[in-house]
This record gives C-alpha cells, sequence and structure tokens, in this order.
C-alpha cells in the first residue's frame, strides 16, 4: 500500500468517527435534554402548591414590596422580578410561591357573596348590605372603581379578602325597574276629558311654566293619586302622563311602572329594600334633568293603613318608608309620584295628605257621552266592514257610524236583556244592575276585539268578510252573560267597593244572580 492509500484510508476512518462521534454529541445532548425536562416535572410536582392573594397597594417600589391580603390575612411580600409592578391594582389576584412573593398574577374568582349596595362611601369604598341583615365596608376591585355604583346595585364579593369584584345584573331587580318609554297619547284615550284637564294642570303646568308658580310662591305637586272602578283608564293615563312629559321637556321620560305585588317579599326589610332601590333610580335619572314617573298600580295592595292587621302588619314598616322616600322627592324637580288604586279607602290616610300624594282624581265609569268618545277610538274607519253594511248606510263612514251609535244603545238600555244582577242593601232596598252600571274603557274594547274575532269566524267559515252590526250586539250580550255569572257574593260589599259601587252608609248585604 502505497502512502498516498494509506492516508486517503486513514482519513476516510477519521470521518467515519467523527460521525460517530456527533451522532453521540447529539444522543448525549437530547439524553440531558430529556433529562433536565424530566428533572423539572419532578420539581414542578413535588414543589410546594401557589397560593393565592389580593393586592391591596405597592409600599416601596425600590424594593418591590406590596400589601397583600390572603385567607383573611395583611402580609407585606416582595414581588418577583417578572411580575411587572405596574400592572398590579387594587383588587389584582395574585399568585404566591412558597416564599410568599408574588410570582404571577391570575384572574379573580367567578364566584362568590351577593351584597347589595348601601352608600358609597369614597371612591375605593362601599357600605353594603350581606344576606339581608349584616353591614360590612368592602373595597372596590379596579375595574369596579371606576364605574358609577348606585343604591341598591348588586355586586360580586369575596368577603374575606374584603373586596367587591364586579356589578350582577338581578334579573327581579332589573324586571321590578324596567324603564319603559311609552308611546300613548291623550288624544288616545276617550271619555276622560274632564280628568285629564286636572292630570295636566297639576303635572304639565309646573314643567311647562315654572316662572309661574315660583312667582304664585306655589310648590308643584310631589304626586298625584288616581282611583276608581278598574279598568277606567289608570294605568293608560300614567302612561299617557310620561309621554306628555317627554313632549313638553323635549327628553324621553323615565316611567318606572311598579306593581303592588311586586314589591312583598317575605325577608324582613327585602320590601323596604325594593322601594329604596325604586327612588334610587329615579334620582339618578332626574340628576340628569329627565324627566321621571314612579307609578305605583294596585296601591292598596302594598300601602294599606297601618294596624288594619292585613298582610301581617307588613304595612306598619313599608309605609314609613315610602313615607321617607315621598319627602325626600322635594329635593328634585323631575319626578312625580303616581299612585292607582281600586280601594282608595284602604290606602294609609299619611300617604294620602297634601305634601305627598296632593292631587286625588277618581276616574270613574264612563257615562254615554264618555263611551261614544271611547268607541270613537276603536270603531275606526279603517277596519273591513261588510259590504252590505256600507251598502245599507251609504258608505263606510256612515255604517261605522251606525255600529257606533247601535252599540251605544246596547249597552246603555236598561231591560231584562241587560240586566246583571240584582243587590239587597241592608236598608232592605233592592237595586238591579245593567250592564251599564259596570261599563267600563276595559269591556269596550272587550267587546270590540271579540266582535273583531267574530267577524274572522265568519270570514274563515263563509269567505264573506267584514265586521258587521250584528257581530257587535252578539259581543254585547256575550258580555252580559259573563258579567252575570261573576258577582261576589262571599263579600258583597267588599266587591261592590272595588268595582266602584259600594255604599258605605247602607252596604250590600246580598248579591242575587239574574
Amino acid at each position: 500500500m502505497t502512502e498516498s492509500e494509506l492516508i486517503r484510508e486513514l482519513t476516510e476512518h477519521a470521518q467515519v468517527i467523527t460521525r460517530k462521534n456527533t451522532r453521540l454529541a447529539s444522543a448525549l445532548a437530547a439524553a440531558r435534554q430529556e433529562l433536565a425536562t424530566l428533572h423539572q416535572e419532578i420539581d414542578r410536582l413535588t414543589a410546594p402548591p401557589l397560593s393565592f392573594g389580593t393586592y391591596l397597594r405597592t409600599v416601596d417600589a425600590l424594593e418591590r414590596t406590596v400589601d397583600i391580603t390572603t385567607a383573611g390575612r395583611r402580609m407585606r411580600v416582595r414581588v418577583s422580578q417578572s411580575v411587572p409592578l405596574g400592572g398590579l391594582e387594587p383588587g389584582t389576584t395574585v399568585l404566591l410561591d412558597d416564599h410568599l412573593s408574588v410570582v404571577a398574577t391570575s384572574e379573580a374568582d367567578d364566584a362568590g357573596e351577593i351584597v347589595v349596595i348601601e352608600q358609597r362611601l369614597d371612591p375605593n369604598h362601599v357600605l353594603v348590605v350581606v344576606r339581608g341583615e349584616d353591614t360590612r365596608v368592602l373595597r372596590l376591585a379596579g375595574d369596579l372603581a371606576r364605574e358609577r355604583l348606585r343604591l341598591g346595585d348588586s355586586l360580586l364579593a369575596d368577603l374575606r379578602e374584603g373586596y367587591a369584584l364586579r356589578r350582577i345584573l338581578r334579573a327581579e331587580v332589573e324586571d321590578l325597574l324596567l324603564e319603559e318609554a311609552p308611546e300613548t297619547s291623550w288624544e288616545a284615550i276617550g271619555g276622560l276629558d274632564d280628568a285629564i284637564e286636572q292630570i295636566r294642570d297639576a303635572v304639565e303646568l309646573p314643567l311647562t311654566r315654572p316662572e309661574l308658580f315660583t312667582r304664585y310662591g306655589l310648590r308643584p305637586p310631589k304626586g298625584v293619586l288616581l282611583y276608581g272602578p278598574p279598568g277606567c283608564g289608570k294605568t293608560l293615563i300614567a302612561k299617557a302622563i310620561a309621554t306628555s312629559l317627554s313632549a313638553t321637556s323635549g327628553t324621553d321620560a323615565y316611567f318606572l311602572n311598579i306593581k303592588g305585588p311586586q314589591l312583598l317579599d317575605k325577608y324582613v326589610g327585602e320590601t323596604e329594600r325594593r322601594i329604596r332601590l325604586i327612588f334610587a333610580r329615579a334620582r339618578d335619572k332626574a340628576a340628569l334633568g329627565l324627566p321621571v314617573v314612579i307609578f305605583f298600580d294596585e296601591m292598596e295592595s302594598l300601602f294599606r293603613t297601618r294596624g288594619s292587621g292585613v298582610s301581617s302588619d307588613v304595612e306598619t314598616t313599608v309605609v314609613p318608608q315610602l313615607l321617607a322616600e315621598i319627602d325626600g322627592v322635594e329635593e328634585l324637580r323631575n319626578v312625580i309620584v303616581i299612585g292607582a288604586s281600586n280601594r282608595e279607602d284602604m290606602i294609609d290616610p299619611a300617604i294620602l295628605r297634601p305634601g305627598r300624594l296632593d292631587v286625588k282624581i277618581r276616574i270613574d265609569r264612563p257615562n254615554a257621552d264618555g263611551t261614544a268618545a271611547i268607541l270613537t277610538r276603536y270603531l275606526t274607519a279603517d277596519l273591513p266592514v261588510a259590504e252590505k253594511e256600507i251598502t245599507d248606510a251609504g258608505g263606510v263612514g256612515e255604517a261605522i257610524a251606525v255600529m257606533r251609535a247601535r252599540t251605544l244603545d246596547a249597552l246603555f238600555a236598561r231591560n231584562e236583556e241587560t240586566a246583571l244582577l240584582t243587590v239587597r242593601r241592608r236598608s232592605g232596598a233592592r237595586e238591579t244592575w245593567h250592564l251599564a252600571d259596570l261599563v267600563s274603557g276595559a269591556m269596550i274594547a272587550n267587546i270590540v276585539d271579540r266582535a273583531k274575532n267574530a267577524a274572522i269566524k265568519t270570514e274563515l267559515a263563509t269567505g264573506t268578510g267584514g265586521l258587521t252590526t250584528a257581530h257587535l250586539l252578539a259581543a254585547v250580550a256575550r258580555e252580559v252573560t259573563e258579567n252575570a255569572d261573576l258577582p261576589g257574593a262571599s263579600d258583597p260589599e267588599e266587591w261592590a267597593r272595588v268595582v266602584g259601587r259600594g255604599h258605605g252608609g247602607d252596604p250590600i248585604i246580598a248579591v242575587i244572580p239574574r
């Protein structure tokens, strides 16, 4: 073997060894990496658990020391260099290692207790009610501290750490305070012209001509009571007031529609809290210059005369709460309280005295002229009218006028066909009540709707459509039958008071169906 051949062979051998060494080095590096990974996993699995805490404030930025609370204990700890101090704000959840150093941040807990705001003490603290009984002062977490919180708002809180974390929208509260934007004009209400004029004088004048009230030293009324039999337009009037206030003020009025039974709660103090919540919401809106209407429907169900023994005497605490809130309305110019009741005699007199619900307006059953006005709202020329009716009357408008007149006559007829029942009073006097004695706007609307349904069924059955006088008269007859079947025989006088036909001096002692 020549020298050159030997050199070539040795070179090839060296290259083979080099490749083997490279592979071995790579395998060794991989093994070391895998071993390091296994060591890290072992360290991770055997490391003590991290604990949670809540950041309070930075004590020394140079020394990186902060105050935290953990499990209700307040501690001063150091912060790892991997955690930027600028990212910490009050209420931030932090992770602590076994040396109790802050090593990371975490998401706040998504579970906790629900508390209710009683008072905001300062930008970072609130006074809250816990479980409807205890009161606590809580710190506000960073994001929550920047929100506009109101009395009665529900918050998710970590009571051990003393922090309110975020606002919670509770369905029962939001439903109770549903802010409707009614679109009911005065023109949509028929047969109540005198009552509407009184209401507009009481509600609209102070807003449209405040300088006159100031000049005469006259204080605008705080509230209005609408009372009278059911179905006669009290709720409709309240909505029209809100619509009218929107028009006169140039901005949408807020209409808080509260039914008395909605406020009742079996837990002590909860009903009073809801009343405070309602007026707090009203004050928030009024402070922005917006007109607010607080409408209490079925007022007698909640604000009964104290000491009457009804509703387990819940009114002994609920009524004073309402009185306190109404008295506080005088600080605001844009809040009007409206109550509606079928039994005004059952409402606590302190609510009805001047200075609270100042204006009291009876919304009575419509007479013949009022009923005719209401019929014009429901029987209009744009309704589909049977061709025969149009031909007989000489036009659509004339046919509608005939229908109104015939329906009016049927409603106010006093004969055996419209007799509902006979009542016997304590004096021995007997009275026969007819449909005209119980007529209301709601009844008129029901009669027209029933006639329209009958017209639809006729069209489906025969192919001939259109509303007829016969449909309306049949609807009136059906109304007579239904009302005759529903007298209040268990307590006749109470029933008579509800429907607006009671007579305290000579009470009803018996109701005799026809």
